[in-house]
């Protein structure tokens, strides 16, 4: 009976959002699909991702068709085609995909491919892999139809011959927004995809988060999913989305496990990083949550009809 009681007073004085919430208690969001993106491309993404299901695609197909939207746009230079180049002019890609059924799959330091995240998917349904790197992701692309062509285009090969005069290191807060997209359809079910073309002007071989499940990308089909955009080393260190799905797991809000998440890199610097990372998050339930460590960070969310951006402030 003491020790019955002993354990009763731990868990009523522990924090109560560290008590596990059982994934079966979350009401299944059922007929309302939600998209949820990372930055202003994100608009246009959710509308390409909310096409694919109204035309009958499951999340995955709705998460892919976002994702190769933002790699077709030659006027976003941080993803896919006209994607600002490494530092000796090579554009270099990345990208994952998770389905509801926790399949995933994922390229890096991709070239001359325009959409990464449609090899990646193929990684995940046509191999027994989860990754493809390099040259090899590239004979891969080939073998399956997919055109080479030249990513590097005219605008981003003259910003990086400007570049090439004073080297000055970029930061990814300048030259990075990764497209990150968590879809749940209108069967309940969640799947997400990332995509980029990384740090501008990053050492040749620079691979980030993006291609990291876990880390950039995360899809638990029972509780929620979770993407990031932002500095990848910090990400990877972290295994953010892996974290925040995780936390909503514990009975965390997706915004208090976004938040959660970031306070743990905050303390790991000092109270005071000097780069950005941002989280969006899915529960189950179609609840959203958002959060970014500095400055602020803009995310889109096609829900109830509308499709329409908006921005949440750093933390700190």
């Amino acid at each position: 009976m003491k020790r019955r009681k002993f354990l009763m007073a731990g868990l009523a004085g522990a924090a109560s959002p560290m008590i596990f919430v059982k994934s079966n208690r979350l009401k299944k969001n059922m007929n309302n699909p939600v998209i949820l993106s990372t930055w202003n491309f994100g608009i246009s993404a959710n509308k390409e991702a909310m096409i694919a299901l109204n035309n009958g695609g499951a999340a995955i197909d709705a998460a892919e068709a976002g994702a190769r939207n933002a790699e077709s746009d030659i006027e976003n230079n941080s993803v896919g085609l006209g994607g600002l180049p490494d530092e000796l002019g090579y554009v270099t890609l990345d990208a994952c995909v998770m389905d509801s059924n926790g399949n995933a799959g994922s390229v890096a330091f991709l070239q001359d491919i325009k959409h990464p995240v449609s090899v990646a998917r193929m990684v995940m349904e046509e191999t027994k892999h989860v990754m493809l790197v390099g040259d090899g992701a590239k004979q891969f692309a080939k073998s399956k139809g997919f055109e080479e062509i030249k990513l590097l285009t005219k605008k981003s090969e003259n910003e990086w011959k400007k570049w090439l005069k004073d080297k000055r290191e970029m930061t990814p807060h300048e030259t990075h927004d990764t497209l990150s997209v968590l879809v749940q359809d209108n069967a309940g079910n969640l799947a997400g995809a990332c995509t980029t073309s990384g740090w501008a002007y990053k050492m040749h071989g620079r691979v980030g988060d993006s291609p990291i499940i876990g880390a950039a990308l995360f899809v638990d089909n029972e509780v929620g999913c979770a993407a990031a955009t932002g500095l990848g080393e910090e990400v990877i260190k972290s295994t953010g989305s892996f974290l925040v799905v995780e936390l909503m797991r514990q009975g965390y809000s997706p915004n208090e496990a976004c938040e959660e998440a970031l306070n743990r890199v905050i303390k790991s610097h000092g109270g005071n990083p000097d780069f950005q990372i941002g989280y969006i998050a899915l529960r189950k339930d179609g609840e959203i949550g958002v959060a970014c460590l500095k400055w602020s960070f803009d995310y889109a969310i096609h829900k109830n009809g509308v499709n329409k951006l908006h921005n949440v402030k750093g933390l700190i």
